[in-house]
């Protein structure tokens, strides 16, 4: 994935250099490094080879790979990537895309909030315990888990020309909601005092190795703390959003000539009145 992900992006910016434009080399580094080296980081270091052992590295790898990995992803600006490199054609696909009713139904926080809150509620059955203990299952996520998140971010960042202002304020306001919705796993996690997780412990050698109870409190805790904290970004970006679909709603009142306007506000005056 590493190998195909850095191949592709790299030909996306060498095909841009060739129709005559240039790539922003910021956009590059934070693919390679924030994208691609975060995923790496996160699947080759400590979190991806001790997943199976402890529980506190296999919630906190799961919850990085859908929210930090896409994150840096995002960084790249793949889809501006593939228009560029694309031409027309390309924009054109990637708007039809965009509009597609998969991507806008991912694309918008209250799926996220919801989805999201359901990933991590596994966490608080025993299957999260077959899933980090069945190899295939859990290499598997290493690749489902990202691209999840990446339908997820990649669409925010490209949607508030598609989305009303009125729907984007609905959005901001769940993710205030969601501040509140996603920590809830993780505190259930670290106040239980069973451990919820039917899969296998290891007794590791090293002293600081921790017992099944005190791996799922901490568990619980960086899940909470992550949760947290990549809501913030999200707050963001819904924020540049609303501002963006504010403008186009406002020059699009602005094009309107004096008669379309006085049409429109007649006919708001008359559902007024009619409601």
């Amino acid at each position: 994935m590493i190998l195909v992900a850095v191949a592709a992006y790299l030909w996306g910016v060498a095909r841009v250099r060739r129709r005559g434009g240039s790539w922003p080399l910021r956009r590059t580094l934070g693919f390679l490094i924030l994208g691609v080296g975060s995923y790496a980081v996160i699947e080759l270091g400590f979190l991806g080879t001790e997943s199976a052992d402890l529980r506190f590295a296999f919630t906190t790898r799961i919850a990085l790979l859908i929210f930090a990995v896409p994150a840096g992803v995002a960084a790249g600006a793949p889809l501006d990537l593939i228009v560029r490199a694309g031409g027309p054609a390309a924009e054109a696909r990637v708007a039809a895309l965009l509009r597609s009713r998969p991507v806008r139904l991912f694309g918008n926080a209250i799926f996220a909030t919801i989805f999201i809150a359901a990933v991590f509620c596994l966490f608080l059955t025993p299957l999260a315990g077959v899933m980090r203990t069945t190899p295939w299952t859990d290499a598997g996520l290493g690749v489902i888990t990202p691209l999840v998140g990446l339908a997820m971010v990649l669409p925010m960042g490209a949607l508030g020309a598609v989305h009303t202002g009125m729907f984007i304020t609905i959005e901001f306001l769940l993710a205030f909601v969601e501040l509140v919705i996603d920590s809830i796993p993780g505190i259930l996690l670290r106040l239980n005092d069973t451990v919820i997780d039917a899969g296998a412990s290891v007794a590791g050698t090293a002293g600081w190795w921790p017992t099944p109870l005190h791996d799922q409190h901490l568990a619980g805790d960086l899940l909470w703390f992550i949760a947290e904290a990549v809501d913030v970004p999200i707050l963001v970006i819904l924020l540049v959003r609303w501002m963006r679909a504010d403008r186009t709603e406002a020059k699009s009142y602005d094009d309107l000539s004096d008669e379309q306007y006085e049409e429109l506000t007649r006919a708001h005056l008359r559902g007024d009145r009619a409601a």
